[in-house]
Order: C-alpha cells, then sequence, then structure tokens
C-alpha cells in the first residue's frame, strides 16, 4: 500500500515516514504545495497525509485538485489547524479523516488501516474470495485453510489486484503501486512480470484458480 506524505516539517515527516515504512507501507514524500501538486498529478496513492500549512501554498487547494481530476486517493487532514472551519471544509472537499497535530504514530498508523479497509474492502478485516482469505490485520492469505507465505512486494500485489477487481492494470501501473516514482528509473518492468508469476504460482499450489489473467500487450487482471 502507498502513502504519500505531504508534511514541511522536516522531523514530524521523517518520523512518519520512519514509522509507516517500519509498518510495510510504501511512502514517499513531498515538502511544498508545488511538489506536493506534481506527486498527485503523476501518481495514485491509497492514502495522502496532507497538512493543510504548506509552502507556497494552501493544502486546501491539494483537495480541490483531487477532487476537479475525480480521483479516488484517500485522504487524511493532519494539521496544527484545528478550527471547525478547517475541519469542515476539508471533509467537504473530499477528505476522508483528520487528525489534529500533536497526534501518536500508532493512531495515525490505525486511521490509515481503516481508510484502506472502507475505501477497498468495504471496511472487512478478513477479504474471503471463494477459497481465498486474506486476513488484514494479520497480513495472512490463506488458500483452502492452507497459509500461503508470500513477499511484502507479493502480498501488495495481492491487495492490489483484488481491490481493482475485473479492471485492466498496465505493467506500469503495477510498477508504481510497488515501487513509488522510482518506478519511472527502471528501464523496464520486467520485475513486475517477476512478482505476478511468484504470486500466482505460491497461489496455485494450494489450490486456488487462476483468477490473475494476463492481457496480453495490455497487463493483468483480477477476474472474478
Amino acid at each position: 500500500m502507498k502513502i504519500l506524505i505531504i508534511e514541511d516539517e522536516e522531523e514530524l515527516a521523517l518520523d512518519m515516514f520512519n514509522y509507516l515504512t517500519s509498518q510495510d507501507y510504501l511512502c514517499e514524500r513531498a515538502r511544498d504545495h508545488q511538489s506536493a501538486m506534481d506527486k498527485i498529478y503523476s501518481y495514485d496513492y491509497d492514502c495522502i497525509l496532507l497538512d493543510l500549512m504548506l509552502p507556497g501554498g494552501d493544502g486546501l487547494s491539494i483537495l480541490e485538485s483531487l477532487k476537479k481530476q475525480n480521483k479516488q486517493d484517500g485522504v487524511i487532514i493532519i494539521s496544527a489547524k484545528n478550527s471547525l472551519e478547517d475541519k469542515v471544509t476539508g471533509l467537504k472537499l473530499g477528505a476522508d479523516d483528520y487528525l489534529p497535530k500533536p497526534f501518536h504514530l500508532a493512531e495515525l498508523a490505525a486511521r490509515i488501516e481503516s481508510l484502506i479497509r472502507r475505501k477497498h474492502f468495504d471496511s472487512n478485516n478478513l477479504i474471503h474470495l471463494n477459497e481465498l482469505v486474506i486476513d488484514l490485520q494479520a497480513k495472512q492469505v490463506t488458500v483452502h485453510g492452507h497459509l500461503v507465505s508470500l513477499t511484502k512486494k507479493e502480498y501488495d500485489l495481492l491487495l492490489f489486484f483484488i481491490g481493482n477487481k475485473n479492471r485492466v492494470l498496465s505493467k506500469s501501473a503495477l510498477a508504481e503501486h510497488l515501487s513509488g516514482d522510482l518506478a519511472d528509473m527502471f528501464d523496464s518492468h520486467d520485475f513486475v512480470y517477476a512478482h505476478v508469476k511468484n504470486l500466482k504460482r505460491k497461489l496455485k499450489e494450494q489450490g486456488y484458480n487462476d483468477y490473475i489473467q494476463t492481457m496480453y500487450g495490455a497487463g493483468y487482471k483480477w477476474e472474478q
């Protein structure tokens, strides 16, 4: 799962980055209004952590841009501006949650987890797809009751497929989800093929039906 941290306070941003990375999130940072706008125009995120007071512009205008682009990125406002007006305005513009500073990192992680469950998995901690069961809290996958040992990349890939069932996902979209903006630096996306191949092999070894379909020339699709 990929997170964008839009925060100019260096110590707080680094604390969030390190903590969330330790929780197996793929994190990117934007330190000012312009770099944040560049990021949201170029990439998609499962969750955006948005400070309202940024160098070069107002965080609320970033929310307005997301709404105009009809993007579905989850947004949690994190701000020392704790007025009721700011909170109401942010929620009306499309923010999913509001967490005033200071806050505990464990609470932030819990809110991110809750937001992702709501947006992608109908607020469920357990995802049942025929013979496949995913425990989001334990980060465990079973097929016919047998535990499937997945790497972090394979687990993230599985969730991305299931969160986009019956949609064709291009190799570039999968590369971006797995590696963030670093994907732009790769000459090819062969590593995506390797991760998909390993994920399919591990699931099939436990007897799952082949829901991940290769769409030649287009990418992959979880078809169910």
